[in-house]
């Protein structure tokens, strides 16, 4: 059988071979060319049964002398015999299998076999309703039937090739109940090789091309079908003798698209008019591999085309999305969407405290976690509703940080009021933002190129993964690692507490509640009765005005050693987990739906080691209470008062500044997230995006919280989690990549989780921070390799020989290619040191 690939009855007729790419002799081509020369050829024979279409071609050859007519009786009762099938069956149906009963034995796919009085001819149409085949073939498939064999009483061949005028279920013919268009026939006296055989196998190769088959259903004459087989000749490859072996299966490869179809694509897409009754959008259906191929983008996009109207692109924008707007909740109602939720809110949770501790840490908690957690619940809801491209994941990110490093240092420097300076700042930012979308500025993204945006995400990507890495190693500070332990002096190691101050002399306190013969004291004979409190804690020591005496009072067990396992744990798990689903093992379900879950079953595999160890590894800390983290604040901004008048005017010196950033940050990512290669279909919205982005400048400034953008790797992650791939896929192939399940509410979702996350504190402080930190690590390093700009680094450490068959080294020499990597990586490393330095104000104008 065949689906694009062959499939092969092992020995046994126990189960199906693996799918392979069909190799043929040369031979049984020419000899099926001679076949569609000589036999005979019926085009859009009107049927309705298998029966009926013997009984015609039948009489087609007996009028044409073709046939001698006692030879009738013996065709029909030969071809119109019960087929049997090999059936497709799981291991625990071949487990249950293993006792045949009358109705079972060996037969392969191609095996006729007269009628067994046992088993009744329903039985072979039942199986079809349970085969599991089934649900590897595409909807709107067809089937083609190709029967050859040897017989006795014929003297010379019988060839028939028929084609249906429309597609008609031949009953048990076919092992599944599919319409049926094509049929060939091809039976003959014995000979001594399989040449039967092999010329059946060429046919069924022949229906699985695209360009014979198109001709075959197009054909009106004998002549198109010979032009057709001409075509498929043209393109033919052919393996020398003695290269190779002529019974090793060639493996199917990764899916690559077909040049043939992919020039048609690019020919139907110059030529094609848009519907009038459907949106128009910009995302094609060109296939991912265009992007790698280095195709690039267009020259111009539909949303970033100049209308020449104040606010022209954004009322394009507008009407482009809301045509979408009802199908952006309903499209979400799938459990891969929960998913989707679980993960980008733990990994939105866990960037919320790392950003807002940093940003305590940068302007002395004038924005801290709480403030992190209100600004991103408020400003990513808001932005989910209203936002042209609602799959973006607003965030506080890197750059936006520095800023605001630079920003309190500078305040703190002039005297001035933070929070007051900042508010201006944020109001001209705000304004220079809605300017640049009333004159459409957003058509400079279309000159962003592949250099640009590589180095912008691997840049934000590496912030990700160092950070995360810098936080493991931070706990070595605050739990340090025993270094000094030995085991052979355990006898010695003995903390007690000491309730007399320092060098006081003891004195003749009451007696303590200590057992004369306590070992405590023969260990520890320094130490006088008097002046030890029998076993006290740390803390209640501490809180009588005591202090630890002893050699393992500074004991600290080993919590980086196991938290680094957890960090490692949950990132190797994520990764594993993740490409489950092109595992080997389990259904094809299966591996689905631990794909989609893999970050959750991650942090929760990580969780339950964690709780069953018992050790007192980091937890998430969320703040209980609404209050401003930093209590002389308050929730409101007031413009006037702290600074001088002339500061709101001064602000939008930096400003400037801000917007250059802002503007780089949100739509660099907005063209990362729109690219081809996610097949989105409802369009983006850059000049709607910048919008609300500059809108929320002026809610975060007025209330104190954070300013946000879209961060580009939680936005990828979210688009990642996103995926639609096929539900049918041919034997050996791939499921194809059918897009981005694009909807509001998984964003939403995320944000409003946030939100109330204040009030979940007794639930999420059971998860431990190097298991987050571990998915931010995973986050990091998904992100960085979804860019072609890895894939080319590598290349400069592979020798020639190793390097893989990627489709830009056919067309670009290797020189070149390297040269362009490193000039990336160069200006890489500059961005990283610039951002590191007191030089990161100029940051924004580098990028």
């Amino acid at each position: 059988r065949w689906i694009k690939f062959e499939e092969k009855v092992e020995d046994g007729g126990e189960r199906w071979s693996a799918p392979h790419v069909p190799a043929l002799t040369l031979h049984s081509i020419f000899q099926l060319r001679t076949c569609l020369q000589k036999g005979t050829i019926l085009l859009d024979l009107d049927a309705l049964s298998f029966k009926e279409i013997i009984d015609k071609v039948l009489f087609e050859q007996l009028e044409e002398a073709e046939l001698p007519p006692e030879m009738k009786e013996h065709l029909a009762a030969l071809l119109l015999r019960q087929p049997w099938h090999q059936l497709t069956k799981s291991p625990l149906q071949l487990l249950a299998d293993l006792s045949l009963s009358p109705c079972q034995g060996r037969h392969g796919t191609q095996t006729w076999q007269p009628l067994h009085p046992e088993c009744p001819a329903a039985a072979s149409l039942s199986f079809q309703l349970r085969n599991r085949f089934k649900k590897k073939v595409p909807p709107g498939a067809e089937a083609a039937h190709i029967a050859v064999g040897e017989v006795e009483f014929l003297e010379k061949p019988f060839i028939i090739f028929v084609r249906l005028r429309r597609g008609v279920t031949l009953g048990s013919l076919a092992e599944l109940t599919l319409p049926s268009r094509f049929l060939f026939i091809l039976l003959g006296p014995r000979v001594k090789e399989k040449a039967y055989h092999e010329v059946g196998r060429a046919m069924a190769t022949l229906l699985t091309d695209e360009l014979f088959q198109r001709a075959a259903r197009q054909a009106e004459h004998r002549e198109d079908l010979i032009a057709g087989m001409e075509l498929f000749l043209d393109e033919l490859t052919v393996l020398p003798p003695g290269k190779w072996d002529p019974s090793a299966r060639i493996p199917p490869l990764s899916w690559l698209p077909s040049w043939r179809l992919l020039s048609q694509a690019l020919v139907c897409r110059r030529t094609a008019v848009p519907s009038p009754n459907r949106p128009s959008h910009s995302n094609g259906d060109l296939p991912t591999a265009e992007d790698r191929a280095g195709l690039g983008h267009p020259c111009s996009r539909e949303e970033l085309e100049r209308t020449g109207r104040l606010f022209g692109g954004l009322l394009q924008d507008i009407r482009r999305k809301a045509p979408w707007y009802g199908s952006d909740f309903s499209d979400a109602l799938h459990p891969q969407c929960l998913s989707a939720v679980l993960y980008i809110y733990l990994a939105t949770v866990t960037n919320a405290i790392t950003f807002g501790s940093m940003l305590g840490d940068a302007t002395a908690n004038m924005q801290g976690v709480l403030e992190s957690f209100l600004g991103t619940a408020f400003a990513g809801s808001i932005f989910c509703l209203f936002s042209g491209q609602p799959l973006t994941i607003l965030s506080s990110t890197g750059p936006v940080l520095v800023f605001e490093r630079l920003l309190f240092s500078f305040s703190q420097d002039h005297n001035l009021d933070y929070l007051e300076f900042r508010l201006w700042i944020g109001l001209w930012v705000a304004f220079f933002g809605v300017v640049l979308v009333a004159t459409e500025a957003s058509h400079l993204v279309q000159y962003f190129t592949r250099f640009t945006e590589e180095g912008f995400c691997a840049l934000i990507s590496l912030i990700f993964i160092y950070d995360s890495l810098k936080k493991m190693l931070s706990l070595a500070d605050e739990f340090p690692i025993n270094w000094q332990y030995r085991l052979d002096n355990v006898t010695s190691y003995i903390c007690v507490c000491n309730l007399s101050s320092p060098g006081e002399p003891k004195k003749d306190w009451a007696r303590p509640k200590v057992l004369v013969n306590d070992p405590l004291l023969t260990m520890c004979p320094v130490l006088q009765p008097a002046a030890i409190q029998a076993r006290l804690s740390k803390t209640q020591c501490l809180g009588q005005g005591g202090y630890l005496l002893g050699s393992s009072c500074q004991y600290v067990p080993d919590v980086t050693l196991i938290s680094f396992l957890l960090f490692g744990g949950t990132f190797l798990s994520c990764s594993m987990l993740k490409r489950f689903r092109n595992s080997r093992y389990f259904p094809t379900g299966v591996r689905k739906l631990v794909s989609d879950f893999a970050i959750i079953l991650a942090i929760l595999t990580s969780c339950s080691v964690d709780v069953v160890l018992g050790l007192e590894t980091p937890k998430l800390l969320i703040p209980s209470e609404l209050k401003p983290t930093n209590p002389v604040r308050g929730w409101i901004i007031f413009p006037f008062g702290a600074n001088p008048w002339w500061v709101c005017l001064v602000s939008a010196v930096p400003a400037v500044l801000a917007t250059i950033l802002i503007f780089m940050d949100q739509q660099i990512t907005a063209v990362i997230l729109n690219r081809r290669e996610y097949k989105l279909q409802k369009g983006a919205g850059f000049h709607l995006d910048l919008l609300c982005v500059s809108l929320l400048m002026v809610v975060t400034s007025a209330t104190g919280l954070p300013w946000y953008v879209s961060a580009t790797v939680i936005s990828l992650a979210h688009m990642e989690s996103l995926r639609k791939e096929s539900a049918t896929s041919a034997p050996g192939e791939h499921p194809e990549f059918l897009g981005i399940r694009e909807q509001r509410l998984t964003g939403l979702a995320v944000f409003v989780l946030t939100g109330i996350s204040i009030f979940m504190a007794p639930i999420l402080k059971h998860i431990p921070m190097p298991v987050l930190y571990g998915v931010f690590l995973h986050m990091g390093v998904a992100a960085l390799n979804s860019v072609q700009f890895t894939d080319r680094v590598r290349l400069l450490l592979m020798p020639a020989k190793h390097q893989p068959d990627l489709i830009y080294l056919r067309h670009v020499p290797l020189r070149r290619v390297n040269l362009f990597t490193i000039i990336q990586l160069l200006c890489l490393v500059l961005l990283w040191v610039l951002k590191s330095t007191t030089a990161a104000i100029i940051f924004p104008v580098m990028v």
